[in-house]
């Protein structure tokens, strides 16, 4: 379950909220490993114009214990720069677990 989390977190959050992955104008998911990233992208239908725009962990890299802090600034950046409203973010958390969280430009 560690690898595909993200999906029940994200799943769980649109439901919560009455959006939709449309409504996401970026999503960033932490790549914890290379396979469970694109089941997850299969499984919730991102669209690769919106996904991880700058680069993933993959290829940015994953500091330990900042990694939700590099995500978080780097999507609130990016809908600034680019005038949109919203994103989405899910990563995979030790044991299974799993976050998943809107940004919202006001």
């Amino acid at each position: 379950m560690l690898g595909i989390a993200p999906v029940l977190a994200v799943k769980s959050l649109l439901k919560r909220t009455g959006l939709t992955m449309n409504n996401m104008d970026l999503v960033e998911l932490h790549e914890t490993f290379a396979a469970a990233t694109v089941a997850c992208i299969r499984e919730l239908d991102v669209d690769d114009d919106k996904l991880n725009v700058n680069g993933g962990a993959i290829a940015i890299g994953h500091p330990p214990a900042a990694t939700g802090a590099r995500i978080v600034t780097n999507l609130t950046h990016e809908l600034r720069r680019r005038g949109l409203k919203r994103a989405l973010t899910a990563g995979s958390i030790a044991g299974g677990q799993s976050i998943a969280m809107i940004i919202e430009a006001v």
